[in-house]
């Protein structure tokens, strides 16, 4: 299943997601990852699935629903897809329904991947670190990827980007959350100049146990260094898409696996397909399982496991 939701997001509204990647295939293994660690690292870029196959599942998708945005936002880093210009120049050319991308912002050095993103409404990309030292330490990137490049890459996309540039910054508590990083990384940020930046927090569980979000006084000072920001330190509200589910089980395995349920979003899955018990039956069964992180309880397929052993190939 390539295609998922709607699914409610904090920064898109209501988003039909659009995975073109395998699961955890990504340019990164952030330690603060909600979907584990990176199973395949790279930074080639390569064809995955049938393209055509693709664009009949957000076609049947869109058919059931009525989303805000057709975000392509992958199970790891979506811009590794050779083929992702051509899903948004299609989608543009079929359907009045605006385009995103989520990205980490690590290929954008490269001519191809900015051509690619050309014609999207909206890139979100991220940047987590202001030097070399603190990048390594919280994004895990490819051997290969430099710092200094990447940054270059977020400035030549934002100067020639057409549409909106939405950057996010995710803060780890004693990472890259001290007044004297962030007001490095406040400079830099300028220097890219996107339409928005939002800060974020960890609020699902994270492919490594330590990390935790800052204290709420390192929030506010982080808000008023990098200025006119948005906070994303909550967590999303409004119902998942469920037309296309057969299952309880199926749309909270596929749901949870690229976007980790909070148990009251999967009770309420629950009750739409009008049963209950069927979580706990699931957990019982090993199919599900609990896992609790700053006193929220999530539901996780136990499927996710391989994404956590930590197996890498760079």
């Amino acid at each position: 299943m390539f295609v998922y939701g709607p699914v409610p997001s904090r920064r898109l509204g209501k988003s039909l997601g659009v995975s073109v990647i395998p699961h955890k295939t990504c340019s990164y293994s952030c330690v603060y990852c909600q979907l584990g660690r990176t199973i395949q690292r790279r930074i080639n870029l390569r064809s995955f699935y049938p393209r055509e196959s693709v664009l009949k599942e957000i076609e049947a998708n869109l058919d059931r629903g009525n989303p805000d945005y057709i975000a392509f936002v992958g199970d790891g880093e979506p811009t590794l897809s050779s083929d992702l210009g051509w899903y948004i120049n299609q989608c543009k050319n079929r359907w009045p329904v605006p385009i995103a991308v989520i990205t980490n912002g690590s290929l954008l050095y490269s001519p191809e991947v900015r051509d690619n993103l050309a014609n999207a409404d909206m890139v979100l990309p991220s940047l987590d670190a202001a030097n070399e030292k603190v990048f390594r330490k919280i994004n895990r990137p490819h051997r290969d990827l430099e710092y200094d490049k990447i940054v270059t890459g977020l400035k030549l996309f934002s100067r020639d980007f057409s549409g909106k540039i939405r950057l996010e910054t995710m803060l780890v508590h004693d990472l890259n959350d001290s007044e004297e990083h962030l007001r490095e990384l406040k400079k830099i940020i300028d220097e890219v100049n996107p339409d928005t930046v939002d800060i974020s927090i960890p609020i699902r569980p994270p492919a490594e146990k330590w990390v935790e979000p800052p204290p709420l006084e390192i929030i506010i000072k982080a808000q008023q260094i990098l200025g006119g920001t948005d906070s994303m330190t909550y967590g999303e509200q409004g119902s998942f898409g469920l037309a296309n589910f057969k299952s309880v089980q199926e749309a909270v395995e596929q749901l949870s696996s690229r976007h980790p349920l909070r148990l009251n979003q999967a009770l309420e899955i629950e009750r739409s397909f009008g049963q209950t018990g069927e979580i706990e039956n699931l957990i019982q069964k090993g199919a599900l399982r609990k896992e609790e992180f700053q006193g929220n309880i999530f539901i996780i397929p136990n499927k996710n496991d391989i994404a956590k052993t930590g197996i890498d190939h760079p």
